[in-house]
């Protein structure tokens, strides 16, 4: 018989172990980072339940959650004027219905990504409970995106909702029935529907009351209703070995589609904002400034108070200067008693929105204060002052655009502009002159020039018009007294040197669009990398349009399609049910270098829509891609940007979702 005794020296190898680990002094590994998201466990009730009647929902998970800013990203259908409060503690998720539930109603509780893990705010990615009233549970569900209608760009945390009223009135007076919110890239899911048919919108609800309400908020509406319906599809799942990395196996299996899934809705703020007088001061007591919220036809009636001699109907003691859009107003005085005056009482009368949203003339009484500058005293300067010095005095200067005196360069497509500090009562033309330098002489210019005033609107800004040449150096003179201001002073004397780009300093660009409506008048704008606009072209009856002059460098480009032909997007409005102009993006960057001719060949709808913007133009970015692009490099990106995009790797392929949204 065996000795169960354990012998003598394994013992001692075990406790010098022990000894040995019990010395080791060395931090723990703490394993792998965790990167998996919370997972459902149970729910009371459960999930898709009927005929529910408790008024608190209680979901747990497999770890400790936090739900990141409830009141915001938590949205329920369908909606009511009191929210139900949502609260997390431990694995627990709880939610809290303050009024009784309607009955025979599907609920949809969407947390979307707000549901993160304690410990790496790990989010569980669209999550949603749904549960019913009564013994039916509507499972239908619409979905698509939400692009910024002027610049395609997508519209997180914008609110979606449908109306069973087919009235376009619901929208306004009533609250959206059902909602569900875009994602970091403009996508949205609205579930629970029943079957039937529904007018779709999208709204940027800040003032939290499910309608709209306010006409300064974003909105978006489709021309067409929609009817969910569901649909069985084959769709195949790869399934890769772990430890080679290669393909295993490739199983196909049947899924149920929920149609449509492409709706493209394209957001607005309509011209129809609210009107007031948003600032008013003067700006010193020459100048009196009003800054309106909208913009107007007409310019405000305006007076001083108990003097009829200064009022709107005797204008021979102020010059107006303003905006295109008469949101911007500047009155200068010129009454030196009115000038002299530190305090002056105005009456304005002005259009203004009232609490019916209509517009309504407006009396109101300005108080405007100068406040001057205290008198220094000098010691007297015996000095006798030069006649050159007293006319200087008096002078006025003429001061010039910051693009022309910024490195003394004129591009050869842009006219030379002039402005005058005050506006002018007399302007002689005749005493400006232009010379270029040939060789090393200046020489008179060759042919006609003229000097004009740039508009109406602004009664101090003139330019000078000719066809200047390449890589010429020019030379501008102004005599003394060449004009005269408003306030009796003159402009001093003054010479100003430029010079042109040469001719291979330029690039130029031309694009040959097809696949476009040639029936609608259209403009093609030419983009910086900031995604701001640098040059227009109409686009030609041949599809054609060329931009000549351009500095080499990087540019995008969009096209909008201009039904009113005023060269202009124009936003939609509501009211009218007139939709925005739609735009499309040339899906590349362009690489212009010196000297260069390109030519683009642009099929406007071979890319889906919502892919056309460039990655590098966009600013909402999810923080994947962030993340992702800060590892690449630029000309990783710029490959990237060069390839042609494939137009059925996404839901929203051209010859569905751009079909179905220009009905």
């Amino acid at each position: 018989m065996k000795s169960s005794r354990t012998p003598l020296y394994i013992v001692g190898i075990l406790i010098a172990g022990l000894l040995a680990a019990c010395a080791s002094i060395g931090n723990p590994t703490g394993g792998p980072r965790d990167e998996a998201p919370p997972r459902f466990v149970r729910s009371n009730p459960k999930p898709g339940a009927v005929n529910v009647s408790r008024q608190r929902i209680d979901i747990e998970f497999d770890e400790i959650v936090n739900v990141k800013d409830a009141f915001t990203n938590v949205i329920v259908s369908p909606t009511s004027d009191s929210k139900p409060r949502v609260t997390s503690l431990g694995r627990r998720v709880t939610v809290n219905f303050p009024d009784t539930l309607l009955s025979n109603t599907t609920y949809t509780i969407d947390f979307g990504n707000s549901i993160e893990d304690n410990n790496e705010a790990n989010k569980l990615q669209n999550f949603a409970f749904t549960f019913s009233t009564g013994p039916v549970l509507d499972s239908l569900m619409v979905s698509g995106i939400v692009l910024g209608a002027e610049d395609l760009e997508p519209r997180p945390g914008i609110l979606v909702g449908i109306h069973s009223n087919m009235a376009d009135s619901a929208f306004v007076r009533t609250r959206l029935e059902r909602i569900g919110r875009t994602d970091d890239r403009g996508r949205f899911t609205i579930r629970g529907l029943a079957p039937g048919t529904y007018r779709v919108y999208a709204l940027g609800d800040v003032d939290n009351d499910y309608r709209y309400a306010n006409p300064e908020e974003e909105m978006a509406f489709l021309d067409f209703t929609v009817t969910p319906e569901t649909e069985r599809a084959t769709t195949t799942d790869t399934i890769y070995n772990m430890l080679t990395g290669q393909v295993d196996t490739v199983v196909e299996r049947m899924r149920t589609l929920f149609l449509p899934n492409d709706l493209l809705l394209r957001s607005f703020i309509s011209d129809r904002r609210v009107q007031y007088l948003s600032k008013y001061e003067r700006l010193d007591s020459t100048r009196i400034s009003l800054v309106f919220n909208a913009m107007a036809d007409t310019l405000p009636r305006f007076g001083i108070v108990g003097d009829d001699r200064h009022s709107t109907d005797n204008s021979d003691w102020y010059v107006v200067e303003r905006s295109a859009h008469n949101d911007t107003i500047t009155y200068w005085l010129t009454d030196p008693d009115v000038i002299a005056t530190d305090t002056l009482y105005l009456d304005l009368g002005y259009l203004r929105t009232d609490t019916a949203q209509q517009l309504s003339v407006y009396n109101d009484t300005l108080r405007l204060l100068t406040n001057r500058p205290r008198a220094v005293k000098k010691k007297a300067d015996k000095k006798k002052m030069s006649e050159k010095d007293s006319i200087a005095a008096v002078m006025s200067r003429i001061t010039l655009p910051l693009k022309v005196l910024s490195g003394s360069t004129q591009e050869v497509y842009n006219p030379l502009v002039l402005e005058f500090d005050a506006p002018l009562t007399r302007l002689d033309t005749s005493a400006f002159h232009i010379e270029q330098k040939v060789d090393t002489l200046w020489t008179p210019l060759r042919g006609d020039w003229r000097l004009e005033r740039i508009d109406s609107l602004s009664p101090r800004r003139f330019r000078i018009e000719y066809p200047w040449a390449y890589g010429t150096q020019y030379r501008l003179t102004v005599d003394s007294l060449a004009a005269t201001g408003i306030y009796g002073r003159v402009t001093m004397p003054l010479s100003h040197e430029f010079k042109t780009r040469a001719e291979e300093d330029y690039s130029a660009l031309t694009f040959h669009i097809t696949n476009f409506n040639d029936t609608v008048p259209a403009f093609v704008e030419l983009l910086n990398t900031s995604d701001k606009p640098v040059r227009a072209a109409i686009l030609d009856d041949g599809g054609t349009v060329i931009f000549r002059h351009l500095q080499p460098g990087k540019y995008y480009a969009r096209i909008y399609e201009d039904f009113n032909g005023n060269g202009r997007y124009d936003t939609g409005d509501f009211d009218s049910l007139r939709q925005p102009d739609q735009v499309y993006y040339y899906p590349k960057v362009i690489n212009l270098k010196k000297n260069w001719e390109k030519t683009e060949t642009w099929d406007v709808f071979a890319t889906a829509v919502d892919m056309q913007k460039p990655e590098n133009l966009k600013k909402n970015k999810p923080e994947a891609d962030k993340k992702r692009r800060n590892n690449r490099t630029t000309q990783e990106e710029e490959d990237e940007e060069e390839e042609q995009f494939d137009p059925f790797a996404n839901p929203f392929a051209p010859n569905d979702s751009r079909d179905r949204n220009r009905r």
